[in-house]
């Protein structure tokens, strides 16, 4: 590719990443050029740092499963008779009765990452891999932006889609290494670890995924100690009731939108329960009855350090010592281990340095309703955020269960913000009439 894309060669999108929420959203470009001349179709492309299509690849632990219903994939709660809908997958895979007989809204995790791979891999679409977006910046003519790559290659677009997904949260007292690390790569990590010497491992957490590596490490390593490293008294359930689980739907984003920021701010606590440190409960049964046979029988492996921190972690020769504090006793106990892993979560990754030239640095992004950040005055190029919106659109806004819809109404509003001639155009959208939204409505206020 050239180093500068010739005069006319602009995009309609750009897409920052390619991970199920901007995978989410080519299907629905490419599903919206089948039906549209030429003239009315998008033109797009992705890029993404990995060198395929992967999604936790490290977390792909076998038996675990989905905690979203398999209907909230990547199209049907936006187009229901989609060729890219988990049924189609299972059809084109010949397990469609099999898995119906299975009973269940919730497949393993495995699964569900094969069905994201197998649309990535249908999609006809333009994805640039293992290429890493630098910057973006205001370009010629007005109403694009310059997005520039690693490879010292740059796309001119009018709009740009950010799916940069999560950052890993670590502690300040931790240092990574192959015996301390986050449990987004812990099948990769495991599977280099020496053999264990001290036979002893810690996990560091109170959510599923915690659990999850707790239970696996338990059944793994047959003669290892387990220690559960929380804050709480115990793990607690998940609240996936169906009333609680309305947080999840899709008109449930209109109205978290409106409310005033007081009120999101206290809903978002209220309900930290459905998503944040909370595990299944038929996991937490599990672990308990393991524990108690264990304790039945006189022969300790698995320990749950409740209301405890880890406050250090010392590399050995051949293994880390993990200094456990009790914050009921004030007492600190030394674990001499294998590993420790660090089950402690996520945050938005950062966008000031990729948009430093076109949107507010810090604080509380003014983010529209259709997703799209509000930007300096003299930045008419569309961005919109696939994630970290949680303060102004609710809960859902980086998980899968508002994906397809989610990625809808940011094509919706790409389409109603094309300009021909200088005017915005339009365009009937899935049924409906798309109000065209002013240029001028991106400027910050």
């Amino acid at each position: 590719m050239a180093n500068e894309s010739a005069e006319d060669d602009i995009y309609d999108v750009v897409g920052v990443g390619f991970g199920p929420a901007n995978l989410a959203f080519a299907i629905a470009v490419e599903e919206h050029n089948e039906s549209r001349s030429p003239q009315e179709r998008l033109r797009a492309v992705f890029v993404e740092r990995q060198p395929d299509f992967g999604w936790h690849r490290g977390m792909l632990l076998d038996g675990t499963t989905m905690q979203v219903a398999f209907p909230k994939d990547l199209v049907t709660f936006r187009n229901p008779t989609s060729s890219y809908s988990f049924f189609a997958y299972l059809h084109d895979r010949g397990r469609l009765v099999d898995f119906v007989n299975h009973q269940t809204f919730f497949p393993t995790r495995l699964e569900f990452n094969d069905y994201l791979t197998w649309a990535a891999e249908r999609l006809d679409t333009e994805v640039r891999y293992g290429r890493t977006v630098t910057r973006v910046d205001k370009a010629p003519p007005a109403g694009t932006a310059t997005v520039l790559l690693d490879d010292g290659s740059r796309v001119r677009t009018r709009n740009v889609v950010a799916g940069v997904g999560l950052t890993e949260r670590i502690p300040a007292w931790a240092t990574r290494s192959p015996r301390c690390f986050h449990n987004h790569h812990f099948l990769y990590r495991i599977a280099e670890l020496p053999e264990p010497k001290h036979n002893r491992f810690v996990v560091l957490g109170a959510g599923q995924s915690a659990a999850e590596i707790v239970a696996y490490l338990h059944r793994t390593y047959p003669h290892a100690e387990v220690h559960s490293v929380f804050a709480r008294w115990g793990y607690s359930p998940a609240d996936d009731s169906p009333f609680a689980n309305r947080i999840f739907d899709p008109s449930t984003v209109d109205e978290f939108h409106r409310a005033p920021a007081g009120e999101r701010d206290r809903l978002l606590r209220l309900h930290r329960g459905t998503n944040y440190s909370v595990v299944d409960v038929e996991l937490i049964h599990e672990l308990y009855a393991r524990e108690y046979q264990e304790r039945v029988r006189g022969d300790r492996r698995l320990y749950m350090r409740r209301a405890s921190e880890v406050t250090s972690a010392t590399e050995t020769t051949d293994g880390i010592d993990v200094e456990v504090r009790s914050t009921l006793e004030d007492l600190t106990d030394t674990l001499r281990c294998d590993a420790l892993v660090l089950c402690t979560g996520f945050e938005p990754a950062g966008i000031d340095a990729l948009f430093g030239g076109l949107i507010p640095q810090g604080g509380e992004r003014n983010v529209a309703r259709d997703y799209r950040v509000r930007t300096f005055r003299d930045v008419s190029a569309g961005i919109y955020l696939q994630g970290g919106t949680e303060d102004t659109h609710g809960l859902s806004s980086s998980l899968l269960s508002n994906v397809a819809v989610r990625a809808g109404e940011i094509l919706d509003s790409i389409v109603a913000r094309r300009t021909v001639n200088g005017g915005v155009v339009a365009v009937e959208e899935c049924g409906r009439r798309t109000n065209p939204t002013p240029l001028v409505s991106s400027e910050v206020r």
